[in-house]
């Protein structure tokens, strides 16, 4: 959608793909103005998209499909680093509603197929569940785990909660390292408590804190503040996608986080941990099979 997004360059390059021209702006109402500015008759058109702000993007990113198609694109597919709308997965409250299988639905009729990085996936256990195209979540463990091995010297991961134990259990076993993982009592929607197991036999290890996404920063910052009490003096923070919502970067940055990084899925400060290697396999898949 955007060619400034940090991915656009490396996987055109990897796929040795045509970069296509868009041109994209808004009328005064608001409504949205697309010109596809480049040949689509014929070709497999891959339309890259930053999802982390999905509302105000979603009609203009479902005009560039259905527009493609009428301009003759042979096969239409969508790579979305960072997967919104997996978060409403049920109906808690009468009337809700259940937004993740409504996004999948709406995706699969203009698409035919997407690749995404490390979804949050909790009560959908795959997409092939909730969307009806071919769906490829790769994971970003290797992305991770070739930073940590980068390291000097041994270190512990750390996962803040239950949730986080298959990413850092992955890249453990990728590097061999140490782990823990927390247990989070959440007390509120901006309120969570954390509890490490005994640190006594990592004294001197600098801990990396593993998670998918840090968006308000609150169960990362509990878990370093967690950690200094403990006597951990270095901690480092990796997660797949940093969104970092209501300054959350410059909190944990004040809260003595050394290494604050995140995958390149979404345009950021600290969001440089390349994740065109373990995206190209899926794409060159899908494309080969479409």
């Amino acid at each position: 959608m955007e060619e400034d997004l940090p991915l656009f360059g490396p996987l055109c390059a990897a796929l040795d793909a045509e970069a296509g021209t868009l041109q994209r702006r808004r009328f005064p109402d608001g409504e949205s103005y697309l010109r596809v500015c480049s040949p689509v008759s014929g070709k497999q058109c891959i339309v890259l998209a930053d999802l982390s702000n999905p509302d105000p993007n979603l009609p203009a990113l479902l005009f560039l499909a259905d527009t493609l198609r009428e301009l003759g694109a042979e096969t239409v597919g969508l790579v979305a680093p960072y997967l919104c709308y997996m978060r409403q997965d049920r109906r808690f409250h009468p009337g809700e509603a259940v937004t993740a299988p409504s996004f999948a639905r709406l995706i699969s009729r203009y698409f035919d197929w997407l690749v995404c990085v490390d979804p949050h996936l909790h009560r959908i256990h795959r997409l092939e569940e909730v969307y009806t195209i071919p769906a490829v979540a790769v994971s970003a463990a290797p992305v991770l785990a070739g930073w940590v091995a980068a390291q000097d010297g041994p270190c512990l991961l750390v996962g803040p909660d239950a949730e986080s134990r298959q990413w850092v259990n992955s890249v453990a076993k990728q590097t061999g390292s140490p782990v823990i993982v927390g247990e989070k009592h959440r007390l509120g929607d901006r309120a969570v408590e954390i509890a490490f197991p005994e640190l006594s036999a990592f004294q001197g290890y600098p801990a990396v804190l593993l998670d998918d996404v840090i968006s308000s920063g609150h169960t990362i910052l509990e878990a370093v503040t967690r950690l200094r009490q403990a006597g951990v003096s270095q901690v480092d923070c990796l997660a797949v996608h940093g969104l970092y919502a209501e300054g959350a970067f410059a909190k944990l940055e004040q809260a003595g986080v050394r290494h604050l990084l995140a995958s390149n899925s979404i345009p950021g400060r600290g969001n440089t941990l390349d994740l065109s290697p373990v995206l190209i396999p899926a794409i060159s898949g899908l494309l080969s099979n479409s």
